[in-house]
């Protein structure tokens, strides 16, 4: 079965943003936006780990079949939330100006740095998966958009080279050049050369911390822009856990940290978002699939 997709190119009704489709918000949530208008009011925080023995043994055999080309977990991880928030819209939702939207697309944004040294500057990437993409294809898009990334170690144009013209300003011709673009942001109206690119406008924005050998931690949401959902990726190790039979056995595990906005879904509908990456991640045969086919998880067992 195929889930449907809403066309990008949508009609624009009264109410919309450029970036998303305004949502009638039940009177609960309405109510929030207006008594805990910023986003890091709101904050809940997840800290769980994933059992990533079946990926690393599925990570082994199709690396061993292509040696040539390494998929690595933060791969696997991506894809699995792309399909994660297909399944489950009411996680690319968002509040800004006290109303409720929903995006017409998915999108991950992460830091890469391009050098693995003290110094080395960071850059911003945005990957926008579509329904036809997979594992193979995701994959593909975060290597090749890395290596271009890592061909210079200055920043390459988009929402790296605007913040570099912005960092230019002196002091009292940027603070009220923020000024407007954060009430712009209020709105809805900013730009897009001011938008595109920028991870605060993503649905989830994913830190690698495995990657630099670091646990996975929290951290915060912002107030501008209009992302909901921050994820922070620890290092695999080996850990003793409990399982359904009772038994103790030794898996591969990973941690991660998810901080959310509470006043886009309940607490019901998070947790149940949890065990669908829980349960890709025990059957990563999955992630072959197109995003846009359903998983076929059953939520009610």
């Amino acid at each position: 079965m195929t889930i449907k997709r809403r066309m990008k190119n949508r009609k624009r009704s009264y109410g919309d943003r450029r970036d998303g489709r305004r949502v009638k918000a039940p009177g609960l949530q309405t109510v929030m936006a207006y008594l805990m208008p910023k986003r890091t009011d709101c904050e809940v925080y997840l800290n769980d780990q994933l059992d990533a023995t079946e990926l690393v043994s599925y990570l082994e055999q199709k690396n061993a079949e292509h040696p040539d080309y390494k998929t690595t977990i933060f791969h696997c991880a991506v894809t699995g939330m792309a399909r994660m928030v297909k399944e489950r819209p009411l996680l690319n939702r968002f509040i800004q100006g006290y109303r409720l939207y929903e995006r017409d697309e998915i999108s991950i944004s992460f830091v890469v740095k391009r050098k693995f040294a003290d110094n080395a500057e960071e850059s911003l990437m945005v990957l926008t998966p579509s329904d036809s993409d997979n594992i193979e294809s995701i994959s593909k898009k975060i290597v090749g958009n890395v290596k271009e990334t890592r061909k210079s170690e200055h920043a390459t144009g988009g929402i790296d080279n605007l913040l570099d013209k912005f960092a230019a300003l002196p002091r009292l011709v940027l603070i009220p050049v923020i000024r407007i673009i954060r009430w712009l942001d209020f709105w809805g109206v900013n730009p897009s050369f001011l938008t595109e690119g920028d991870p605060n406008y993503t649905t989830i924005l994913c830190s690698n911390l495995g990657s630099i050998r670091c646990p996975s931690v929290y951290h915060h949401l912002n107030n501008y822009g209009t992302n909901s959902i921050m994820v922070t990726i620890g290092t695999l190790h080996k850990e003793e856990m409990l399982m359904p039979d009772g038994s103790s056995q030794i898996r591969d595990v990973i941690d991660i940290g998810a901080t959310l906005d509470e006043r886009i879904a309940d607490g019901f509908y998070f947790a149940r978002s949890l065990r669908l990456i829980k349960h890709i991640f025990a059957h990563p045969e999955l992630l072959e699939l197109p995003i846009g086919e359903e998983s076929g998880f059953d939520y009610h067992s």
